[in-house]
């Protein structure tokens, strides 16, 4: 049975869930000199700073976005480092994200991907489905329109084998989405000072709150993800709907 990490109670100002467009590993090594693959190793160790500083937030959730649908059309050196740092961050992290009750959990397409990345994932899935303290998810291989397109998929072939009737409704359709398992998103942050979503968590974003960083994620930690927090809960959250106080109508 795997853990309900959507029930637990979280921060009552919130966010519950946190995603995390970790963006500027390039410019932070281009900036010193250094190679494209060093600043993803730096990335890597930002990831485990912020990871470890969420709960500390009334985090419950975070999903990261580790590399997308398009990052395979990135010069082949540069995808294969990509793949041996996911190598070396499950060997070097797994067992204690465990021992820490963090479930991990992998969003995206498994097709294509190399047999071993494959395998690691399933592995990392298995051995924290039990956990509850905390989820993180990492999209990998992943593309906000993709996983629109396979949630669809998915109720035409339970359409076409007979396990569902009737037309497909927002419900349904975000039954499909690989984001099923956690906390709707709350508020989705990108570091770097750009400003777009680059096709994630398209479907997720419809009311989360966003806020746009100018640090590069090499230097992200528990001063950033703060930060975050913060811009966050001084925003009034409508959900289409008025605003929570309105002011007095003046009076003649």
């Amino acid at each position: 049975m795997t853990a309900q990490i959507a029930d637990l109670p979280g921060s009552p100002d919130g966010p519950r869930h946190v995603a995390l467009i970790m963006d500027g590993n390039g410019r932070w090594a281009q900036a010193r000199g250094l190679p494209r693959a060093v600043g993803h190793r730096e990335g890597v160790q930002a990831l485990k700073r912020t990871v470890q500083a969420a709960p500390s937030l009334g985090i419950q959730c975070l999903t990261v976005f580790g590399f997308s649908t398009e990052n395979w059309r990135r010069p082949a050196e540069e995808v294969s480092d990509l793949m041996g740092l996911v190598r070396s961050y499950v060997a070097s992290d797994l067992n204690r994200l465990d021992r820490e009750g963090v479930r991990v959990r992998v969003l995206g397409r498994r097709t294509g991907l190399p047999t071993d990345i494959a395998k690691i994932i399933e592995r990392a899935e298995a051995q924290t489905a039990h956990n509850t303290r905390f989820m993180l998810q990492v999209a990998f291989n992943y593309g906000g329109r993709a996983d629109i397109v396979d949630a669809a998929q998915r109720h035409i072939d339970r359409v076409l084998k007979g396990e569902a009737t009737g037309p497909l409704d927002e419900e349904t359709l975000g039954l499909g989405l690989s984001t099923v398992d956690g906390p709707p998103v709350d508020l989705i942050v990108r570091t770097s000072g750009e400003q777009r979503l680059s096709n994630f968590l398209l479907w997720e974003a419809a009311y989360a709150e966003m806020v746009f960083q100018d640090v590069l994620w090499p230097d992200y930690g528990l001063a950033g993800l703060t930060d975050a927090v913060e811009q966050y809960r001084n925003r009034d959250r409508r959900f289409g709907g008025l605003a929570t106080a309105q002011p007095a109508l003046a009076t003649g």
